[in-house]
């Protein structure tokens, strides 16, 4: 314990400077970094997202508002996220992580507070707006980059490692909410909840946070002319943006609609939230096989590959009646693609142009396919009835996945051959 808080809150030396700067040695990469983001992925999705959805029904009850409305608050979070995540990655490529992550779990505090004592409908759409805000400023994204800049050229290992952490904040703080909720009015279970996110992750983010952070490196991962252009407005980089934005959509669109459609098939209410559970668990297993993936493949055959295998998964769903069985270990088995997709994205722009303004890169590849997952589950819900029924939805969903799969195949850089650069 006594080394761990050394790690933690020990002075900065000179040559610990030195050594981020260079990004090269032992002592450019926090030892203490990691495991905190582990813990404050885990807090942040499950308190600031995992959360709601569990005090939905009690929200409704005591309010009057309606299902539509509530979701919509929750929903324009998530788009400000998308949007505001691109500026918070250009802070956080030039300053490091700790200000933008200690700042946004202050503001995470202060939303969740809003949304506890808003007396209206407009206020509670305020409060998650700032929620959507500290969203951008602790998910993911600057988790992502405050790794890649910290732990090259092992990043894989590093986001891998979080991402496994992350898969288990609805485990934990689902059933954590429920039980609250069960004791408490949600309000009242919103408040508590944001104490628990001011007392793990704000220290956290301050303490774990404060290493030096590593000089951007002014190479990328191929030379040349092309070099000189910024990544984002190359045909490769829109081509993946829209591949990611269609794959988002369908991948979103199965979550939410896996439950219904395995009860159009027959199975129980139970049977299928089981099922949709499990699909979770498949995500996390996807994740721990994706470095071993990584090595073996090129960044655009990886990206086809995994594209076209979560469109797979979804045609299979649509075509085969049963029995259930067979049917939730197919939901297990696109769990496990998705959980390689989240990786895939985390890596996208290290494997074709380098770890040069990657926060802020991967916040612009990142944008559209978050804001059409936001979108997906109203759709897709809407697209279904339209359609004649959930098989028909994913047939459509299949044929999204499709079409983003050929998309990838134009996404290898300029001078690059596709199966050129590796993940280290």
């Amino acid at each position: 314990m006594l080394h761990q808080w050394r790690l933690l809150t020990g002075p900065v030396t000179t040559a610990q400077a030195s050594g981020a700067a260079t990004g090269t040695g032992d002592r450019s990469r926090p030892r203490a970094a990691l495991p905190a983001l582990c813990v404050t992925q885990i807090t942040g999705w499950g308190i600031l997202y995992y959360a709601f959805p569990v005090l939905t029904p009690r929200l409704i009850a005591d309010t009057g508002w309606s299902t539509a409305q509530t979701t919509a608050a929750f929903t324009a979070a998530l788009l400000l996220s998308a949007v505001t995540g691109i500026p918070v990655g250009r802070i956080v490529d030039r300053h490091g992580p700790r200000t933008v992550m200690t700042t946004g779990s202050g503001l995470g505090v202060v939303a969740l507070a809003a949304v506890a004592s808003a007396p209206s409908l407009p206020l509670f759409f305020a409060a998650w707006l700032l929620a959507g805000t500290a969203m951008a400023a602790t998910f993911y994204q600057p988790a992502f980059t405050a790794l890649t800049r910290w732990h090259q050229p092992d990043h894989v290992r590093a986001l891998t490692t979080v991402t496994l952490a992350g898969g288990l904040a609805s485990t934990v703080f689902a059933p954590a909410t429920a039980a609250l909720a069960d004791h408490l009015s949600w309000r009242t279970t919103y408040l508590v909840l944001a104490a628990v996110l001011a007392g793990v992750t704000i220290p956290l983010h301050a303490l774990a946070l404060r290493h030096p952070w590593p000089q951007e490196p002014h190479t990328t991962a191929h030379s040349g002319p092309a070099a000189v252009r910024s990544p984002a407005r190359t045909r490769p980089f829109l081509l993946l943006a829209a591949a990611f934005t269609l794959s988002g959509f369908a991948m979103y669109g199965v979550v939410f609609n896996t439950v219904p459609l395995l009860t159009e098939r027959g199975a129980g209410p139970t049977t299928a939230a089981w099922a949709l559970g499990l699909g979770g668990l498949g995500q996390t297993l996807g994740r721990t096989l994706y470095s071993t993936l990584a090595r073996h493949t090129g960044a655009t055959s990886r990206t086809t590959t995994l594209i076209a295998a979560g469109g797979t998964t979804t045609l299979l769903l649509a075509l085969v009646p049963g029995p259930v069985p067979l049917l939730a270990g197919m939901a297990i088995l696109a769990g496990t693609i998705r959980g390689n997709l989240t990786l895939l994205h985390a890596t996208a722009v290290t494997d074709r142009w380098g770890t040069n303004a990657y926060g802020h890169l991967t916040a612009q590849l990142a944008a559209p396919a978050t804001i059409a997952g936001a979108l997906a589950p109203w759709a897709s819900s809407a697209l279904a009835p339209t359609l004649g029924g959930y098989p028909a939805l994913f047939t459509v969903l299949a044929a999204l996945s499709a079409a983003a799969a050929l998309l990838t195949l134009g996404t290898a850089p300029p001078r690059q051959q596709p199966d050129d650069v590796r993940t280290s």
